[in-house]
């Protein structure tokens, strides 16, 4: 399944949705253009991942380039809404202690 990306703004944070899987090549690179995109009209980035049923080593690498990105310019990006397997995929990598993942977007979003 391709990945499907989509944003919109909830207040002053911009929600990006993800369906599909994040994975080597196309699809980790058009997520990567969207949250660049979006990283440069918000301070506040959410990953909605309700709808990701896998991300694969790249697609990892991905999610940790962006966060350093967002870090490095004064942002925030949060993960929301993964599956049991991608935290299980977060805490077997670590990357649980380098994210801030909320269980739902609406927990995000508070």
């Amino acid at each position: 399944m391709k990945l499907s990306v989509e944003t919109c703004r909830s207040g002053d944070v911009i929600v990006v949705r993800c369906e599909g899987r994040i994975v080597y090549r196309d699809e980790a690179a058009a997520l990567s253009r969207v949250v660049t995109e979006a990283l440069q009209h918000g301070k506040e980035i959410i990953l909605d991942l309700a709808a990701v049923p896998m991300i694969d080593s790249a697609g990892l690498g991905e999610l940790v380039v962006l966060h350093m990105s967002a870090d490095r310019s004064g942002n925030s990006l949060k993960l929301a809404g993964p599956s049991p397997l991608l935290c299980e995929l977060f805490d077997l990598t670590n990357l649980s202690s380098l994210f801030e993942i909320y269980p739902t977007l609406d927990d995000a979003l508070e």
